[in-house]
């Protein structure tokens, strides 16, 4: 683990850029770029299209270590390059932006009320690829759609023994159980995620490291407590469907909480804009969601 990212993951001011849209919405990611997907016609040029939108992102003069202390890529951006360098090393060495990994492969189909994620049998060879790489930690996702006692049970086992088998390489797990922000029940699920947390945060050995992405809650502040736990590198938080706007007024009222967000920061990009133009609205869109996590 690298002591240096460590650090700044835990005390550094600014968000997490999440840069890990997947196969399957990688196609809604591109329109909302401008590229239709009769402009494409096969997944590798799907693929290259995603890494030219990315590495644009990334080469960015307005894509910096002042507001950005992380970013969470897909595998296939790992094992790409930028500017002829690897991307990861890319995003230390040149912009000094800690480096994760996107590890789950989706999601099951859902079942008391939850989403848990589907198998990954070649989990420890990525992880070995992943250090081997210089990533510094993992993210995987579920998602809970239901203030169901044992679902969320599930969701919260599934993710804490996944993380578990990651800390052993040495990486650090975002540990991220999404809670639709549309359910009626959105603060009961949320009360039922943080009780399950905290059980097995209880059981935990002093020297383990982890991080939560968790929606941004219902009731601000609920997770203070868990951001004041030594064995939490951070907590961050995912737009989840809000709009820029919102998740940033919504993250503001939580202090400590600091954006995690993917197409809240790139909804307003677009293939089309010139280069100035790309780097200024992304400028604005970053200094926007950076004034909000530092609150």
């Amino acid at each position: 683990m690298n002591q240096t990212q460590l650090e700044r993951m835990h005390s550094g001011k600014g968000f997490i850029a999440a840069l890990d849209q997947s196969g399957g919405s990688t196609p809604k990611a591109l329109r909302g770029y401008g590229i239709e997907e009769t402009e494409y016609h096969s997944d590798e040029e799907m693929f290259a299209l995603i890494h030219q939108m990315r590495s644009r992102v990334i080469t960015s003069p307005s894509f910096t270590s002042e507001h950005i202390l992380g970013a969470i890529l897909f595998q296939r951006t790992m094992e790409s390059k930028i500017e002829g360098k690897p991307s990861v090393d890319y995003l230390w060495e040149n912009k000094g932006i800690v480096p994760f990994l996107k590890v789950d492969k989706g999601l099951a189909e859902e079942a008391d009320g939850v989403q848990v994620m589907k198998p990954m049998p070649a989990l420890d060879d990525l992880l070995k690829e992943a250090v081997d790489a210089h990533i510094f930690g993992t993210k995987m996702r579920s998602v809970i759609k239901a203030a169901n006692p044992d679902g969320v049970k599930k969701i919260v086992d599934q993710q804490f023994e996944i993380a578990l088998r990651i800390c052993v390489y040495g990486l650090v797990p975002i540990i991220e159980p999404e809670v639709d922000i549309h359910i009626a029940d959105k603060a009961e699920a949320e009360d039922l995620l943080l009780k399950e947390i905290n059980e097995h945060m209880a059981s935990l050995p002093a020297d383990t490291k982890l991080m939560f992405k968790l929606t941004i809650p219902t009731k601000a502040g609920l997770y203070s407590e868990l951001m004041k736990d030594p064995r939490v590198v951070r907590v961050v938080a995912l737009s989840g469907g809000y709009s820029r706007v919102d998740a940033d007024k919504l993250l503001a009222e939580n202090p400590g909480l600091i954006a995690s967000f993917s197409r809240a920061l790139l909804s307003d990009l677009n293939v089309k804009q010139t280069d100035e133009e790309f780097d200024k609205v992304l400028k604005e869109v970053i200094a926007e969601i950076y004034n909000a996590s530092i609150k």
